[in-house]
């Protein structure tokens, strides 16, 4: 693999040492285990609502790409859609253990250890691009934006979903989820590299590509369940369209 601008190294050496991790429900990803089935929801609901498909339409002959697929919580579910998926990630850890559990689940996905720079080479574009809790630790944003964008088909949609900046999200997403509850693993997240959707939409705008729907993911105390909502003063979900 290549040296590629977005790719923040020491970003990449973090998420492959907790490779191993992925599929352990209540362990360093236990978080993303939880919200996993909110995504995905929207997810789908989208792409139904984007290529005018019933709830019983498969998403066969759909490409799907899924940028920095971790350990495939997201590519698997996708790929049982009957969607065609190919996911990839800079760290050659974590697509080993993508690899490996989609093989003792007899799923068809192309798993790439590859950057979306080096995506690029090919001409293959795709009918939706993915790109989950990845934009928060790239090297560099404006470049990964525009590259996840020459990946998408002009009729194509994309998902992404990232984290606000401000003082509520510093709180909450750090000092709260990392420090107090250990939702995440300490030095997860900088807040700094934290995107707020003003600029994350600017970015877009760049590549013809602009928010046809914001929803926040917030975590209800009471019900001690996350849910998706209209409060996006932390982690939020984003349709993309041309």
């Amino acid at each position: 693999m290549q040296d590629n601008s977005s790719i923040n190294k020491s970003e990449v050496e973090k998420f492959d040492k907790l490779s191993h991790k992925w599929w352990d429900a209540s362990g360093e990803f236990k978080m993303l285990h939880e919200i996993n089935p909110l995504r995905l929801s929207f997810i789908q609901e989208k792409i139904r609502q984007h290529f005018s498909l019933s709830n019983q339409d498969s998403f066969k002959n759909i490409d799907i790409l899924d940028v920095g697929c971790g350990g495939g919580l997201i590519s698997v579910p996708l790929a049982k859609t009957g969607a065609d998926v190919t996911a990839i990630d800079a760290s050659p850890n974590n697509i080993k253990a993508a690899k490996a559990y989609a093989e003792q689940n007899n799923l068809n996905i192309n798993y790439q250890n590859t950057t979306v720079e080096e995506m690029l080479l090919s001409p293959k574009k795709f009918d939706i691009v993915v790109c989950l809790e990845v934009i928060e630790h790239v090297a560099n944003v404006e470049e990964f934006v525009a590259s996840l964008a020459k990946l998408l088909k002009p009729s194509g949609m994309m998902i992404l979903s990232t984290i606000n900046r401000n003082v509520k999200s510093y709180l909450l997403a750090i000092v709260a989820a990392e420090y107090i509850l250990g939702w995440v693993p300490k030095r997860t997240h900088a807040h700094s590299k934290f995107l707020k959707p003003s600029e994350l939409s600017s970015l877009l705008a760049k590549s013809n590509l602009h928010f046809q729907e914001l929803r926040g993911l917030t975590f209800d105390i009471y019900s001690r369940t996350w849910k998706l909502s209209d409060d996006i003063d932390v982690n939020y979900m984003a349709y993309i369209v041309s």
